[in-house]
């Protein structure tokens, strides 16, 4: 189980990766949807957070509507 993601595409790394990975499933499994939704709605933030943030450090002249406007579109256009 651990070994394979549901795609059928093997996990590569160390036995203590996999078995982080297991607890993961494991705990994502043992929520109910809407727990899940409040997981997935938790990262989204955080991440759009840590790129507003790297944005700041990249341009520090740029003003709070330049940086908030980059984040946008960086997230949805899904680029890096």
């Amino acid at each position: 189980d651990a070994q394979r993601w549901a795609s059928g595409t093997p996990i590569v790394g160390t036995p203590d990766t996999l078995a982080a990975m297991t607890t993961q499933l494991d705990v994502l499994r043992a929520m109910t949807p809407a727990q899940r939704l409040q997981a997935a709605n938790r990262l989204y933030w955080t991440a759009r957070h840590i790129k507003e943030a790297a944005i700041r450090a990249r341009h520090p002249d740029w003003t709070d509507e330049q940086v908030k406007r980059e984040v946008k579109e960086a997230f949805l256009y899904a680029r890096g």
